[in-house]
């Protein structure tokens, strides 16, 4: 194994991380393979504290620390290691280089409200042209005027702002770095002068001086610390920003050919986008509540962002609590046998956003629209994977209007993908095909940035070929059911962007 490229790549989810060894496979006549194998899978839960929600980075920390260590005894001996992870949130440095307080969570409520509020100091259009993306109540500006609102003591004693995985590469090398996707989701960067935006921070009130310059993926960010090499007993890997955002890792990863192509990342969140050469920062992407975040290779992507698998996670967690415990694919099969569009909702309704009584929730939006509510866990599971499906066209359209291009398909990537029903639900409505794969997207591209780190790829376009040559992808051709189209009609009537 040591004579092979071999790379580790950390990859972060809401409520799970996972370490996997990639291995490039030299085959016949020059063609190659990427070999891909989890070799440890961790929890990540939130940790409810008083009134906030926070991760628990030092767990996340140490279960990293373990995946390395369990890589060198497998023999795997990877000679770079990447991490992706969420976005937005981020960790606090002090004078010292201690973090100050376990980093808050996403979901946290302390920035409900706060949209329309710095949207009046700011002005709407504004932040947007300035930003580039959604209007989401969890970007990394919201918290920082969030915690200036309640006068916390953090941002005075903080000297350097680390996004979550530049945070973890800093815990494991000591080495302060800021990736350029991971930055372009807090709304405080700029991407039109692909630079900070420090006269929005100085309006308020977030210290400017917290940010690093970024660097873009495929940089050589340094090696372990002598600390943790000695901790472990392993040799000098060299950390390697790569898309540190998992969207775009994912993105990196879609088998895609030269021509525009549409892709779906599904999991918790669904993000539908295509892949531009810059920011599209139109007042029709800001109508249709778009997102321009920075990919790998220079590139950006356009994309919205959708509440996802997040909602069936959330009801299988609340039955599971009370003692009826059905797996993803028995719901799935459940979910076929039920009756065919009698409760829909609209994913996006900002009562779905925030974890616990979800059930409860689909059943008051079904009342509220003159729908009858499901009944059971089958008509449950139904109703959201049909309101996703449907969420996923109106989003593909946009996205052709924005763009003004035409998809032949969409590809889809992640692990959200092994809801066979839900890709062939996807290509019903959308009237045209699916391709579905590869399932670990974003820990593939994470390993295509490091091989584009180290010259294994030379280009993007080399990478993704490497994928294709290397991951089965399963084709999902639309049925012939007129029904879609009226459940589409009854579905645009919920009147949500």
């Amino acid at each position: 194994m040591a004579n092979q490229t071999t790379v580790l790549a950390f990859d972060m989810g809401a409520s799970s991380g996972r370490a996997l060894v990639g291995r490039l496979i030299a085959g016949v006549n020059g063609s190659r393979k990427l070999e891909v194998t989890e070799i440890h899978r961790f929890p990540n839960h939130a940790v409810q504290v008083g009134n906030h929600l926070h991760w628990d980075i030092l767990r996340l920390l140490r279960e990293m620390k373990k995946s390395i260590r369990f890589a060198f005894q497998q023999g795997y001996e990877p000679a770079t290691f990447g991490i992706d992870t969420w976005g937005v949130d981020f960790g606090l440095l002090d004078a010292n280089g201690e973090l100050i307080g376990n980093p808050y969570h996403y979901r946290d409520p302390q920035t409900e409200g706060l949209i329309d509020e710095v949207n009046a100091l700011v002005g709407k259009m504004k932040l947007f042209k300035e930003s580039g993306l959604q209007f989401m109540p969890f970007n990394t500006l919201y918290q920082l005027y969030a915690m200036r609102k309640a006068g916390s003591p953090k941002l005075d004693i903080a000297r350097t702002l680390l996004l979550t995985p530049d945070l973890l590469a800093y815990l494991l090398t000591g080495i302060r770095s800021c990736e350029f996707s991971m930055a372009t989701t807090t709304a405080l960067y700029d991407p039109d002068k692909q630079a900070w935006n420090k006269e929005l921070m100085g309006r308020l009130g977030i210290p400017a001086d917290l940010f690093l310059d970024p660097v873009h993926p495929g940089t050589i960010v340094g090696p372990l610390s002598a600390e943790v090499m000695a901790e472990l007993g392993v040799p000098a890997m060299q950390a390697v920003a790569v898309g540190t955002h998992d969207t775009e890792s994912a993105v990196a990863a879609v088998p895609a050919g030269d021509d525009p192509f549409a892709f779906l990342v599904c999991g918790t969140w669904s993000l539908l986008g295509t892949e531009m050469d810059g920011p599209l920062l139109s007042d029709e992407t800001l109508a249709l509540d778009f997102s321009n975040e920075g990919g790998v290779g220079g590139t950006y992507q356009l994309l919205k962002n959708i509440m996802g698998l997040w909602i069936l996670q959330e009801c299988k967690r609340e039955w599971d609590e009370q003692g009826n415990e059905i797996g993803f694919g028995e719901l799935a099969a459940m979910a076929e046998g039920a009756e065919p569009f009698r409760s829909l909702i609209h994913p996006d309704d900002p009562r779905f956003f925030a974890h616990g009584g979800m059930a409860d929730k689909i059943s008051a939006f079904c009342e509220e629209t003159g729908q009858p509510a499901p009944r059971n866990e089958a008509e449950f599971a139904r109703c959201i994977v049909e309101s996703l499906a449907l969420r996923y066209r109106q989003a593909l359209e946009q996205a052709e209007r924005l763009t003004d291009r035409t998809y032949a398909g969409l590809h889809m990537v992640g692990g959200g993908i092994q809801n066979k029903l839900l890709c062939r639900f996807t290509a019903n409505a959308i009237g045209k095909p699916v391709w579905a794969g590869p399932v670990e997207a974003s820990a593939i591209g994470n390993m295509l940035a490091q091989l584009l780190a180290t010259g294994e790829c030379k280009d993007l376009r080399e990478a993704r070929e490497l994928v294709a040559a290397s991951f089965p992808v399963d084709v999902y051709e639309p049925e012939a059911d007129s029904s879609w189209a009226d459940a589409y009609r009854k579905f645009l009537g919920f009147g949500r962007t």
